[in-house]
């Protein structure tokens, strides 16, 4: 048996900070879920969603004080009954009414889809209900742990976009490879391209086709075995520091894309089950004070652990 769903009643939404500089249908979506996107491009097409009285193009971007009128919309009651949990707080690096930084921890997407119902955004939205915009200013894998920069504000959202686009937001992240790492400083520019495998999967390779790429590796300390080293990203394309360090014969420990299988599953034995990789420092403007901040995250836990097991087992190697 199926239900019809609840529908919403007319609503009259004026638009603040927040939501300005968004384009109509995003807004939409984002304030209407479970409504399916179907329905919210034909009450467009329609007219019914009104801005200021008048109709508008789904490619409309929203002014600061606009009055939107939204028709009534029929949502689902399977939508309306799994909200996203709310689970464990997320641990807060820095905050202010414009930002807002976490220390994503590893094995947890930073949204939903792929099979993933729900990621940092959504469990941040349900957390945080009082805040009317928290959107994501960039990504990390699903794997990689660390520094991730959620937005309060639109004006902060499209400043963010505008430093990462422009290379004024210095990343830098910590790794850990096997073998001996031995330049002090390199610098690693090889273009990466993005491809599905037969199965549908996103891979990204080293290919003349690709796009340009930038990394800068530096080596922090070395054992018998393994290097530990920091990247700095001077571009951030797609599994950047994964496809250059591997395309160079240093996969990371780890890594189940592009990593060495064999080994990943003796370092489970030894105490290392995810990929070391780990998001340690951003350090930019602020986007509205100008104000320059350094944030850090510190290694968490399992990946301390693995490096006080090296220090003990294994003599560190400076030549």
């Amino acid at each position: 048996m199926t239900t019809q769903g609840k529908a919403i009643a007319v609503r009259h939404e004026r638009i603040d900070e927040a939501a300005a500089g968004q384009r109509i249908d995003n807004y939409l979506l984002r304030i209407a879920k479970g409504v399916p996107k179907s329905h919210v491009y034909r009450i467009l097409r329609s007219g019914e969603v009104r801005v200021n009285g008048g109709r508008v193009q789904q490619t409309y971007r929203l002014v600061e004080g606009d009055e939107v009128r939204i028709p009534p919309m029929r949502i689902s009651e399977s939508a309306r009954s799994v909200p996203p949990p709310a689970g464990k707080a997320l641990p807060v690096v820095y905050e202010d009414d414009a930002l807002l930084v976490i220390d994503k921890p590893s094995g947890k997407a930073v949204h939903g889809g792929s099979g993933i119902s729900h990621g940092v955004i959504e469990q941040l939205r349900v957390q945080r209900p009082e805040l009317k915009m928290l959107e994501l200013a960039h990504r990390l894998d699903r794997e990689t742990s660390g520094l991730l920069i959620v937005a309060k504000k639109r004006s902060a959202l499209t400043a963010l976009h505008d430093m990462m686009r422009e290379g004024a937001m210095e990343k830098r992240y910590l790794t850990l490879v096997p073998g001996r790492w031995i330049n002090p400083v390199q610098h690693v520019k090889a273009p990466l391209y993005k491809f599905l495998t037969p199965e549908g999967e996103r891979r990204v390779r080293v290919s003349p086709d690709g796009k340009p790429s930038h990394s800068i590796v530096r080596l922090v300390r070395r054992w018998k075995r393994f290097s530990l080293l920091e990247v700095e990203l001077k571009t951030g394309r797609t599994h950047q520091i994964r496809v250059h360090l591997a395309h160079l014969g240093f996969q990371l420990c780890g890594d189940d894309k592009y990593g060495d299988f064999a080994l990943n599953k003796a370092l489970e034995g030894e105490g290392l089950k995810r990929m070391f990789l780990h998001a340690a420092k951003l350090s930019f403007i602020h986007p509205l004070t100008g104000e320059q901040l350094v944030l850090e995250a510190s290694l968490p836990p399992e990946l301390q652990q693995f490096i006080d097991r090296l220090d003990a087992l294994e003599p560190e190697k400076n030549g």
